[in-house]
């Protein structure tokens, strides 16, 4: 009771009429939010300077806006609400603050001490087509070569250290490319989810513009590509459940429930779309999620386009603050099981550092929820192919460290009661 008498006085009294005890309650508390607030505006501080510093030395790195008649094929969306890309539901976060204290903690095992086991391939190892006519070769975090109907489609390419819109700044590789740049073999198209720095890599982009004949994106990211010089008529753009043709392969973009944005001010939050994609002939059907948390339109997905020989669905850099645009493994199961897939693969994790999780925790916590629910997994090297018709026993390559459980650091999504109530 003294306590709390303490701290209402302090909040409520003048300092004559308040007891010693009181007085010096009050004055540690000034001292405490004193020492936050500095530290806080120290933090800010630095990231003024470093945003000015990264403004200043990015160059094209950030891209460009729509304009003309891609801003108004934009405007027509049904996912633009007039001034943005929005999701059917509403996006929850942490506050600043509160992600703030976060970051600025210490968070043990977010990256390897030891190098990783790559598989170094060339382009001599896609010379021959995979004998059963699907083949997925993980190049780190959510960068697939898939080799589907005789095309082979590079996805979310990223062969930069870092991602980040500088060199000097941002999270680094854990592992090199293990097929480098001059040994990729010839690619058909390129396809990209959304503009966010480790799905859409400047550097690689530039390398890439003459070699590929066809770059397929969601609305938006092609300004980016021109600006890049990656001719327009090169470019397809696509809204949700909207579909292109490559030969005998059709390409759908996909809801997802992410964002987007470049600039380090967060002025083109949300001004391109962000998407999934379903990659199919006759034969072989594959979903890659993009970067998403769990919503409703997953089970049509699965209905309209599915089933799925193989989902590619994205597996790391989740947390409870941001549990509204990223799955976390266990939501990555019900996602697989929504959209009827085979075969999972996950991706968007092993390769950079971009949540407080331990790095080998997303597949840890997804093998114990694959597990329960019966789900074939197969995580392959960076480097390493995957057949699904022929997929390897799972192969633990990575060490152990201290993780925690899901029920330790729950995940799940705001607004999905009903889709696990459903299960």
């Amino acid at each position: 009771m003294r306590d709390i008498r303490s701290k209402c006085v302090s909040l409520f009294s003048v300092t004559k009429n308040v007891k010693p005890s009181a007085t010096l309650d009050r004055s540690n508390t000034r001292t405490r939010w004193t020492r936050r607030l500095r530290y806080a505006g120290a933090v800010l501080l630095a990231v003024a300077l470093l945003g000015g510093a990264a403004v200043a030395s990015a160059g094209d790195a950030f891209g460009a806006r729509a304009t003309g008649n891609r801003q108004r094929l934009i405007e027509s969306s049904p996912q633009w609400n007039g001034e943005r890309f929005a999701n059917p539901l509403p996006r929850e976060q942490a506050s600043f603050v509160t992600m703030l204290r976060r970051w600025v903690g210490s968070a043990p095992n977010t990256v390897p001490t030891d190098p990783l086991p790559v598989v170094t391939r060339t382009a001599a190892d896609f010379a021959n087509a995979p004998a059963s006519g699907l083949r997925v070769t993980w190049l780190g975090h959510s960068t697939l070569l898939l080799e589907i109907g005789g095309r082979r489609i590079l996805v979310d390419p990223v062969w930069g250290d870092r991602v980040s819109p500088v060199g000097w700044a941002g999270p680094m590789r854990f592992h090199p490319p293990p097929l480098p740049l001059d040994e990729l073999p010839t690619i058909d198209a390129v396809v990209i989810s959304h503009d966010h720095y480790d799905h859409l890599d400047h550097p690689t982009i530039v390398a890439l513009r003459e070699r590929v004949p066809r770059f397929i994106v969601p609305l938006g990211v092609g300004a980016h590509l021109e600006q890049w010089g990656v001719d327009a008529e090169r470019i397809v753009e696509l809204d949700w459940w909207q579909a292109t043709a490559l030969g005998d392969l059709t390409l759908t973009a996909t809801p997802a429930r992410h964002f987007s944005g470049r600039a380090i001010t967060r002025s083109d939050e949300d001004a391109t779309l962000w998407a999934g994609w379903v990659i199919a002939d006759a034969t072989h059907r594959v979903y890659y999620s993009g970067d998403t948390a769990l919503f409703p339109e997953l089970a049509e997905i699965g209905t309209r386009l599915g089933p799925f020989d193989l989902s590619l669905i994205e597996t790391g850099a989740y947390d409870a603050m941001w549990a509204d645009v990223h799955l976390g493994p266990e939501q990555v199961i019900l996602a697989h099981q929504l959209v009827r897939g085979g075969l999972l693969v996950p991706v968007h994790w092993g390769t950079f550092n971009l949540a407080l999780h331990a790095w080998t925790e997303p597949v840890e916590r997804l093998l114990v929820a694959a597990d329960s629910a019966q789900v074939r997994v197969v995580v392959p090297r960076p480097g390493e192919s995957v057949e699904p018709a022929t997929a390897p026993t799972l192969a633990r390559w990575w060490p152990t460290v201290p993780w925690q459980r899901a029920d330790e650091a729950p995940v799940r999504s705001s607004g999905v009661d009903a889709l696990w109530q459903a299960r």
